[in-house]
């Protein structure tokens, strides 16, 4: 799997907005120009993270974005499926039922199964706090 600029971005801002945004909002703009990433690229990004339910907007003279949670309930699994289109390691993985005709008689499934559930387990236990203090169990 190859994580796509979208869930290494979703990423970056969260952890921006868990650095800057303590106590105030914080405008794409901000992020955008800290992060080195384009504005309207963000604008799609923090829409899906909105969408999601782990960032909130607020307009006006002082508005822009915060966190809705504390940075130790976020996963890293939850904002990369949030940010992407698809986080399988394979392509037959990408459905909640295999479609691939060779399913049943694939030698490789089974690897590529525990693979990517051993993936999940272990996104699913690095917070965004962990991130923020680069604390990272192996």
């Amino acid at each position: 799997m190859k994580i796509s600029t979208k869930g290494r971005y979703a990423l970056r801002v969260l952890v921006d907005l868990a650095e800057n945004g303590k106590d105030k909002n914080v405008s794409i703009r901000e992020i955008a120009e800290r992060q080195r990433i384009s504005d309207k690229y963000l604008e799609g990004i923090v829409a899906r993270l909105s969408a999601a339910g782990y960032v909130k907007s607020v307009r006006g003279k002082y508005g822009g974005y915060r966190l809705v949670k504390d940075p130790k309930e976020y996963t890293v699994y939850d904002i990369l499926r949030a940010a992407e289109d698809s986080i399988a390691l394979v392509a037959c993985l990408e459905d909640e039922v295999n479609q691939c005709p060779r399913s049943k008689t694939c030698a490789t499934l089974p690897l590529w199964e525990h693979m990517q559930a051993q993936f999940k387990e272990y996104m699913k236990g690095v917070t965004l706090q962990d991130v923020l203090d680069k604390k990272f169990d192996m």
